[in-house]
C-alpha cells in the first residue's frame, strides 16, 4: 500500500465560531478551548482577530498551544495604504502567533462594492500582505473569501487571487464557500480547476453549512485535491455554522475510503476522547449537547426498536456503522414503549442491575415501562429513574423515607422598601425510622423551595446528600388544554465525584411532576451512596 497523504486540520472555533449568536468567549474560555484542541491533535488553532477587540489582543500576548500551530486572523492591507502603515497588518505581525491567516476578497463584485477599489489594487494588497508576513517569519495562508461565488461570476479573477497568494509565498490558499450555498459537485469541479493553477498540496477548504452540506463539501474538496480542511468544534459558526470537525475527524479516520488514502494528526487514542471534547465544549458554552450529532451525540448509537436491539445484542455491526468506543461514545439500547425484552435485558446489563433473564417479574417491569411511557414518562432520557423502577420491581430499593405530605406557596407582595417581590415557600413532611420530620424552606421558585425543603432534614441520611445539587431542569408540555400533562426532567450532580444522573416526573401538575423527579434524584443518590447499610 502506498504512503497516505496528509490532511491538515485547521480549527477556527475561536474566531469564526465566535460569530455564533449567543456565544461570547472570554480570554479564560479561549485558553481552555485552545488546550482542548491542542490535545485533540488538530494542526492549526486559529485564536481570533488581534487588533479587533480587547479579548483577542489579550489572548495573543503569548502562544496558547504546545503542539498545534497558533494562528492569527486578519485582513490584507487596506486599499490606498501601504503595508507598513496599515494598523491591521501591524496588529497581526505583533501577535504572538506561528501563522497568519489573511482574509482576501476573491469575488470582483465584492472588490468593487465592499472594498470600493480596483481588481489590480486588491491583487497588490494580497501579494504585499503575504510578503510582509513571510518577511516577519510567519507561516502565511490566505482565505479567499466568497471564492466559489466569485469563481462562478468571474473565473479568471478568482483564479488570479488564488494564484497571486500562492506566488507571493502563501503556504495555504484556502477556498471559502462563505455564503454556504455551493453544492458538492460544484465544489469538486471548481477545486479541480484551481488545482491546475495552485497545487492541491497548498489548497484548503472553508465551508459553511447553509445547505447542510459543509461536511460533504469539505470531503468533496479533499477528493478533488485540497489538503487542508477548516472547521469548528460541533460545527458552530455564524448563521448555520461551519464544517463540523467532530464529524469530519472520525469520518477521515474510520471510513476506509478516506483512511486508506489519507492520514490526520488525530491518532486512535485521541480519537477516543472526541465525545468528551465535544460535550465538554458544549458545557463551556452552557448549552445542551446535540443528542443526534453524528458520532458524538447521545443518540448516535441508540436503538429503540426491539427487533433492532435483538440484532445488536447478537452482533453490533448489524445496526452500527462504527464501534462507539472508537470515538469515546457508548451504545444505548433504550427501554421505551417500542422496546422488546432484548432492550430491557440490555439496559439491565448496562446499569449493572442483578437479574435473572428468566425472572417473570421482568415481564411486569416491561409492561409497566410501556404503560408509563404511554402516560408521558421518557426513560431513555432518565437513566436514574429507570434504574429505580427496575430495582423496585426486583425488590432492591429500601424505603429510605416516606413522604407524608408537601405544600408549596407563592406570594407576591411589597417588601419593606416598597418593592414588589415574589416569594416561594415549601413545607415537606417526611417519615424516617418511625419519626415524622417537617421542614420549611424558601426558594426563588416553588420547585427550588421544594428542593431546599426536601434536603433540609433527612435524619440519619442527611450527610449522604450534602454534596447533592440540581444542575438542570427541563419542562415539556405533552398536550394542550387546561388538563395538559407536564413532563419534568431533572439533572443532578454529586459535587464530590462529579457524577451526574437524570430523573423524570409526569403529572397534570407541574409541581407534582417536579416533586416526583426530585424524590427519585434523592433516592438514587442514597442508593448509590450505600445508605441502605447505615
Amino acid at each position: 500500500m502506498s504512503a497516505r497523504e496528509r490532511i491538515h486540520l485547521y480549527d477556527t472555533t475561536l474566531r469564526d465560531g465566535a460569530q455564533t449568536p449567543g456565544i461570547d468567549f472570554s480570554v479564560e474560555d479561549k485558553i481552555l478551548v485552545a488546550r482542548m484542541l491542542d490535545d485533540l491533535g488538530v494542526d492549526y488553532v486559529e485564536g481570533g482577530y488581534p487588533g479587533a477587540n480587547p479579548t483577542d489582543d489579550a489572548f495573543f500576548t503569548e502562544k496558547r498551544t504546545r503542539r498545534a500551530r497558533f494562528s492569527a486572523f486578519g485582513m490584507t492591507r487596506r486599499p490606498g495604504v501601504s503595508v507598513s502603515n496599515d494598523p491591521g497588518v501591524a496588529a497581526l505581525l505583533q501577535a504572538e502567533a506561528d501563522a497568519v491567516c489573511f482574509v482576501a476578497k476573491s469575488w470582483d463584485y465584492h472588490v468593487e462594492v465592499a472594498l470600493k477599489t480596483t481588481g489590480e489594487e486588491n491583487l497588490a494588497g494580497i501579494a504585499q500582505s503575504v510578503e510582509a508576513a513571510r518577511a516577519a517569519g510567519r507561516e502565511v495562508m490566505v482565505d479567499c473569501e466568497h471564492f466559489f461565488d466569485g469563481y462562478k461570476a468571474n473565473p479568471a479573477y478568482a483564479l488570479a487571487c488564488a494564484r497571486t497568494a500562492h506566488e507571493a509565498g502563501a503556504r495555504w490558499v484556502v477556498l471559502c464557500d462563505t455564503n454556504g450555498g455551493s453544492m458538492p459537485h460544484e465544489i469538486a469541479a471548481i477545486v479541480r480547476e484551481v488545482a491546475a493553477v495552485v497545487p492541491g498540496s497548498h489548497l484548503g477548504i472553508h465551508a459553511h453549512d447553509d445547505t447542510g452540506q459543509a461536511v460533504a463539501n469539505s470531503l468533496a474538496a479533499v477528493a478533488a485535491g485540497v489538503r487542508q480542511i477548516q472547521g469548528t468544534l460541533n460545527g458552530i459558526g455564524e448563521r448555520c455554522g461551519n464544517a463540523n470537525l467532530t464529524t469530519l475527524i472520525p469520518t477521515l479516520k474510520l471510513k476506509a475510503e478516506w483512511a486508506d488514502r489519507f492520514e490526520i494528526g488525530v491518532d486512535d487514542e485521541r480519537l477516543r476522547t472526541l465525545t468528551h471534547v465535544s460535550r465538554a465544549f458544549d458545557e463551556l458554552l452552557n448549552r445542551a449537547p446535540a443528542r443526534h450529532a453524528p458520532y458524538v451525540g447521545t443518540s448516535a448509537f441508540a436503538t429503540k426498536a426491539g427487533i433492532h436491539a435483538s440484532a445488536i445484542l447478537k452482533d453490533p455491526r448489524t445496526y452500527e456503522h462504527v464501534a462507539p468506543e472508537t470515538v469515546g461514545n457508548r451504545r444505548r439500547v433504550l427501554v421505551s414503549d417500542q422496546a422488546g425484552r432484548s432492550n430491557l435485558l440490555a439496559e439491565l446489563e448496562r446499569l449493572a442491575i442483578p437479574h435473572d433473564p428468566k425472572d417473570r417479574r421482568l415481564d411486569g417491569l416491561l409492561r409497566e415501562v410501556k404503560e408509563r411511557e404511554a402516560r408521558g414518562f421518557a426513560y431513555e432520557a432518565a437513566d436514574a429513574s429507570f434504574d429505580l423502577l427496575a430495582r423496585r420491581h426486583l425488590g432492591a430499593v429500601p424505603a429510605f423515607f416516606e413522604v407524608k405530605s408537601y405544600r408549596t406557596m407563592v406570594e407576591r407582595r411589597y417588601n419593606a422598601r416598597g418593592e414588589i417581590v415574589t416569594m416561594s415557600e415549601a413545607v415537606v413532611k417526611l417519615k424516617i425510622d418511625g419519626e415524622t420530620l417537617m421542614s420549611v424552606a424558601e426558594g426563588n421558585g416553588p420547585v427550588n423551595a421544594l428542593d431546599q425543603a426536601l434536603r433540609k432534614d433527612l435524619g440519619r441520611y442527611q450527610s449522604e446528600i450534602e454534596t447533592l445539587e440540581l444542575v438542570d431542569y427541563k419542562v415539556r408540555i405533552l398536550n394542550g388544554g387546561t388538563g395538559a400533562v407536564t413532563r419534568v426532567l431533572i439533572e443532578s450532580r454529586d459535587r464530590a465525584t462529579d457524577r451526574r444522573w437524570s430523573t423524570v416526573g409526569v403529572s397534570e401538575n407541574i409541581i407534582d411532576a417536579s416533586f416526583q423527579a426530585l424524590i427519585d434524584s434523592i433516592t438514587y443518590k442514597l442508593l448509590n451512596a450505600g445508605a441502605a447499610d447505615l
